[in-house]
């Protein structure tokens, strides 16, 4: 059983990353945006924010890349929404595959398409003057975190896929998640903001998840930052896995 899915998972997410293949610009437009972002708060506000020693699109970057897997899983519920509206969900249900290899091929696709606009997103960033002496053990950190948090995000995504009544209702989710590093301390310190709002952005996901990377790429102790980010990342994982899940076998049943 096991062979079987994993035979029907590869066969397709191949299909699906044929697709991407065939329309790069939703892999350069998920990048664009960020990279945008990056260009105009560093050369337009970054001389502006205190940020101490730390040059500004170093203190940036972590928040900038949390920003393209946001953009990122908006694809995956338009992907899911189009293949639920066009009736290919019921044409893999009369194939002798495993049913839950279709929507985990999705999610794959979705880990592979944001992996490279991450990386696009590097790149710009180190013309730009990104620096880091982190170790490979660091990098592999930091893009451990990064894997969990684009799967966390990707099974969100799940949900409005399945179960959108419009393909807008099916992407527009995405755009709190893009917003939300806004209220963190992925552009600017906790401690210059008002009470409230200090109080909200220093006890949100995206700001523990940033400040680990962060401390992870300027070779810092994380402390306990990187067990608040993966506890964050683990519990959305699991409670969205849960529900896409469920909801898939009821669209299916």
């Amino acid at each position: 059983m096991t062979r079987h899915f994993v035979g029907d998972t590869a066969v397709l997410l191949g299909r699906s990353l044929r697709h991407i293949a065939r329309s790069p610009d939703t892999i350069l437009t998920t990048a664009i945006t960020p990279i945008v972002m990056m260009l105009m708060f560093v050369y337009v506000f970054g001389g502006a924010i205190n940020t101490g020693s730390v040059s500004y699109v170093n203190y940036l970057l972590p928040g900038i890349l949390l920003i393209t897997i946001a953009s990122g899983i908006a694809y995956t519920a338009f992907r899911l929404f189009m293949d639920m509206k066009g009736g290919i969900f019921e044409r893999f249900q009369s194939m002798p595959i495993a049913r839950s290899s279709v929507l985990w091929a999705h999610v794959l696709t979705s880990l592979v398409a944001n992996v490279i606009s991450l990386v696009v997103v590097v790149l710009v960033a180190l013309l730009m003057g990104f620096r880091s002496a982190a170790g490979l053990p660091a990098w592999l950190a930091v893009a451990g975190i990064l894997i969990l948090f684009t799967l966390a995000l990707t099974w969100l995504a799940v949900i409005p896929g399945l179960s959108a009544k419009s393909v807008e209702g099916a992407s527009a989710f995405s755009y709190p998640l893009i917003f939300l590093p806004f209220l963190s301390s992925a552009f600017v310190p906790t401690d210059t903001m008002p009470g409230p709002l200090r109080a909200f952005a220093e006890n949100q996901p995206v700001t523990s998840i940033v400040n680990a990377i962060r401390d992870l790429f300027a070779q810092q102790p994380v402390g306990t930052d990187i067990w608040i980010a993966l506890a964050w990342c683990v519990g959305i994982l699991i409670v969205t896995f849960v529900f896409a899940t469920n909801i898939y076998r009821r669209r299916t049943a």
